[in-house]
């Protein structure tokens, strides 16, 4: 953007944003992530706690345990944001190296892009029924869209997320009330059985819902100015992504307990017809293609901006102009558009399975980056040396790295996906604790061997 502020069309990208092009509000961030999680993939995420076996009042309590406990790790990320003024991947060079933090950030843009095109195929749907179309002329219809609001940028996916949040509270709010008019929603909110492995499945799907935003968070606050207080952007943020989530995650889990297995496969459908028909059905077939307008578009310009930190490694300067952010752009929206036009039908839950099981890859890539962050460097980065291979953050800090790939291995045994269940699973009772494992295990260990240096360091110079 200039320095007067006056183009709505974003021009910086991964370079610092100067203090005197800074603006936005706290507010902005809380509508943002609030309207981002409102919408139908949340929903479904939470009728998975039924479809995996479990009751809905412990299901609903631990899906609130899994936000709170994933709402911190992403909200510590975004509190990052007008700190370094830089997006989210780029800082990660200072634990894995300039080099080095490229083999995350890939991973990253794969998962982005299948969550591009999960999104696709839902938002086709509702287009579809709406605009009486077939769902890929739907699917493509909605692809546009992304594609000129991550091109326009920053401003536009803020006021998008102000109109989204609105739009979402009135159409949750619409569907509570209906269904809570159910004569079975009373029997369905009594207290059953106590149930570890069910309960901490609803917290895992929770947890990992809301570390999946942390690659990408701080991209959206490193606008603010560089005095807003971290901890009224942690609080906006994270009470945004944690109360949008848990209100979508609830109906979907009231959706499916009173669907009686008729959810799965019809989702967008079923959910409407809760609401009603006629008119009331078509609104709220678009605020759901309005609500994955929102996070598709997310995904699409980090996607941008983690593709450009790859192509900027080891370069002095970078400025991606705007034809080229044109392009780069296109080339993931078409390909996750294809992607959502030849698997509408079958593919996706395959691929969806193998979207959960690379999120074994963001955990330990989290734990890493706050506790470098929040323990030692803070704000004392050297931006220069971002983009030097030779310079004190190296090409690649074998530390960081190290770590990194131990957090990985250690998860595996305790992971259970459609993708790959690991060989601790049944012995814990059908329970998933990798995403625990992937925070805890990673971020004792880099910190015991970043201190060790640390206190070296110390010691040779008081002799």
């Amino acid at each position: 953007m200039n320095n007067n502020n006056t183009t709505y069309i974003e021009t910086r990208s991964i370079e610092p944003i100067p203090d005197g092009e800074r603006h936005g509000s706290i507010f902005s961030q809380f509508t943002l992530w609030l309207g981002a999680n409102l919408q139908i993939t949340a929903m479904v995420t939470g009728a998975l706690t039924i479809v995996f076996g479990g009751d809905v009042f412990w299901s609903l309590a631990g899906l609130m345990l899994g936000q709170i406990a994933g709402g911190i790790v992403m909200a510590l990320h975004a509190a990052q944001g007008p700190q370094l003024g830089i997006p989210q991947m780029i800082s990660s060079r200072v634990q894995f190296g300039v080099y080095g933090a490229c083999l995350p950030i890939l991973l990253v843009c794969l998962m982005y892009l299948g969550f591009i095109a999960t999104g696709a195929v839902l938002s086709g749907q509702a287009i579809s029924a709406v605009f009486h179309t077939t769902e890929t002329s739907g699917i493509l219809l909605f692809a546009a869209a992304t594609l000129v609001i991550a091109y326009v940028g920053y401003r536009l996916i803020h006021l998008l997320g102000k109109l989204a949040s609105l739009v979402g509270i009135i159409a949750f709010i619409y569907l509570l009330w209906k269904i809570s008019a159910f004569p079975a929603i009373g029997d369905l909110l009594s207290i059953r059985p106590f149930s570890w492995s069910t309960f901490l499945t609803a917290t895992g799907l929770a947890a990992s819902w809301q570390i999946t935003f942390g690659p990408y968070v701080a991209d959206y606050s490193r606008y603010l100015p560089r005095s807003t207080s971290p901890g009224k952007v942690f609080f906006a943020v994270g009470s945004g992504s944690v109360i949008g989530a848990q209100i979508a995650m609830t109906v979907g889990v009231l959706a499916a307990a009173l669907s009686q297995g008729k959810l799965v496969g019809h989702e967008v459908d079923y959910i409407v017809g809760l609401g009603g028909t006629g008119a009331i059905a078509t609104l709220l077939y678009l605020s759901i293609a309005f609500g994955k307008l929102t996070i598709n578009t997310l995904n699409a310009y980090g996607s941008l901006m983690c593709l450009a930190t790859v192509y900027s490694c080891g370069k002095q300067r970078v400025r991606v102009s705007q034809s080229v952010r044109l392009l780069v752009l296109t080339m993931i929206i078409t390909l996750a558009t294809a992607i959502a036009i030849i698997g509408q039908h079958s593919f996706l839950s395959a691929f969806k399975s193998f979207l959960l099981f690379l999120l074994t890859f963001f955990t330990p890539w989290s734990a890493i980056n706050l506790v470098d962050y929040y323990f030692f460097n803070h704000q004392a980065i050297d931006m220069e040396a971002l983009n030097d291979p030779n310079g004190k953050y190296r090409a690649w800090n074998v530390t960081g790295l190290g770590v990194y790939l131990v957090g990985v291995a250690v998860q595996t045994p305790f992971i259970d996906s459609g993708f790959y269940s690991g060989p601790f699973v049944k012995m814990l009772g059908g329970i998933d604790i990798s995403w625990l494992i992937g925070l805890a295990l990673p971020a004792g260990l880099y910190y015991v061997l970043r201190k060790a240096p640390s206190a070296a360091a110390v010691a040779a110079i008081s002799r």
